[in-house]
């Protein structure tokens, strides 16, 4: 660059000192200022000078929180109209319609998209690789070894998810000019690429070796050297963060503050089931329903019919005690319904499908939901004798002793009618009528029924009416 304006320098000088006219040295000098100042700016764009280069990383299993993380990551970097976006990958697979869905979003980007593996890209993250424009590996990283596993003990999945997976890989491979058959090896144990792979086992390149079949452009240290590489060293780099919503989210997706909220829902129900109408105890079980249902629903783990059988349970419940008073088949339908939607709320099931459901998520969530319950219930019988202590609930409940003397009484007969003697006059069945010392009064027995005509002896004064039972000598 400063040989070209030296240059520009002399050409002026020199033109000066020769007898052309003033206009014509004026245009001449004018026209390679602008060639100078044309080159200046092609100089500036090959170095990146005002490029946008923006950077995320897909470092954890691929599951429905991940799909939402590279969500959110590429509409920001719409948002921030970048030239290029770069992947740091580092995982070891995870969902295969949550890989799908990732790979799919790269697809339609217009955007070129690099990957920078540092170190893994296998199975669900070899897929999201070849999405990409152009990959770029680590010293020792790997791609590959896509196969289809199953969540429980890893086994490989049936053959109908291979197939999907094979078609995937190799219809990705074909966009992106890559070879579409050692997509489909990454995959399928039983293809066999003369020079490449042997039969019984699935392809995992190298880094060389990936190189060497064109699905990798290089081996770098790091995103930087990438970056010097493609002569964008001056470019801005923007590093995509999670925003304070999603660390809100991630906070409520812990499975201890999971647990608490849980404990929450169950001894809300309880305690507004004991005293309806009282309103703070289902207002708290309501927002512990809201704060943890949103986050496991925002990141698609808890589906719309997951959180109805919630609903459905907490119904079922309701039913069983206002309704059909007792403990029989309603009840328990919704306590499972209850238990079911908060543990499915928390795994990525489809539809009751747990195959590729990772066994300590599934045992995580059970373990979480179960002590939560049990420890749900042991503080609302810890709880429930100490609430009426509580002085902010005796405005809301009865927390003392109406005493007779202190004029309190529910009776509308003399309480001296107590222990005396009659005769029944209209048969108690259980209830009906007696008569004492020549008074009529209404009378009900302990369920027995008592014929007109028997001795009966008051054995009760409060209500309406007395209550009596048979006489025994």
């Amino acid at each position: 660059m400063n040989k070209r304006i030296s240059f520009y320098v002399y050409f002026v000088s020199f033109i000066s000192r020769t007898r052309i006219p003033k206009m014509k040295i004026y245009f001449s000098s004018l026209l390679l200022f602008l060639l100078l100042s044309s080159q200046l700016v092609l100089a500036q764009t090959d170095t990146g000078i005002d490029k946008k280069v923006f950077t995320f990383k897909i470092d954890t299993d691929i599951d429905p929180a991940m799909t939402r993380r590279v969500k959110l990551a590429l509409e920001k970097a719409e948002q921030e109209d970048v030239d290029l976006i770069i992947i740091e990958m580092d995982t070891y697979g995870g969902a295969v319609n949550d890989a799908d869905e990732i790979r799919t979003m790269i697809l339609n980007l217009k955007t070129p998209v690099y990957v920078f593996i540092d170190k893994d890209a296998a199975s669900a993250g070899a897929l999201i690789s070849i999405a990409t424009d152009s990959i770029y590996m680590a010293p020792g990283g790997s791609i590959g070894a896509a196969t289809v596993v199953n969540g429980t003990d890893g086994a490989a999945a049936p053959d109908k998810y291979q197939s999907y997976m094979r078609s995937m890989m190799r219809s990705t491979a074909e966009a992106k000019g890559r070879d579409p058959k050692i997509a489909e090896a990454m995959v399928d144990e039983k293809i066999e690429i003369e020079g490449v792979s042997e039969a019984g086992s699935v392809i995992t390149f190298s880094v060389s070796e990936a190189e060497k079949y064109g699905f990798c452009e290089g081996q770098y240290d790091s995103i930087k050297d990438i970056l010097i590489a493609q002569n964008l060293e001056d470019a801005e780099i923007i590093e995509y963060e999670t925003g304070f919503s999603e660390k809100i989210i991630a906070f409520f997706l812990n499975p201890a503050v999971s647990g608490f909220l849980i404990l929450i829902i169950i001894g809300g129900l309880y305690f507004e089931l004991q005293t309806p109408g009282v309103g703070f105890p289902i207002l708290a079980s309501m927002v512990a329903v809201l704060l943890y249902f949103t986050p496991y629903y925002l990141n698609g783990l808890a589906e719309n019919w997951e959180i109805m059988v919630f609903f459905i349970g907490v119904i079922l419940l309701a039913v069983e005690l206002f309704v059909i008073p007792g403990f029989g088949i309603f009840g328990v339908l919704g306590i499972v319904g209850i238990l079911t939607g908060l543990v499915l709320g928390m795994i990525p099931n489809q539809n009751f499908n747990f195959d590729f459901v990772p066994a300590a998520d599934l045992f995580g969530a059970l373990l979480t939901v179960i002590l939560a319950a049990i420890a749900s219930v042991g503080i609302v019988f810890w709880l429930t004798p100490k609430v009426n202590e509580w002085s902010a609930f005796k405005f809301i409940s009865l927390s003392t002793t109406q005493q007779r003397s202190e004029g309190y009484t529910s009776s509308f007969n003399s309480a001296l009618l107590k222990g005396k003697t009659g005769l029944v006059h209209s048969r108690l069945r259980p209830s009906g009528k007696i008569e004492i010392d020549g008074d009529v009064y209404d009378a009900y027995s302990r369920g027995e029924f008592i014929d007109q005509g028997e001795k009966i002896i008051v054995i009760s004064t409060e209500g309406t009416s007395l209550k009596v039972k048979k006489w025994e000598a």
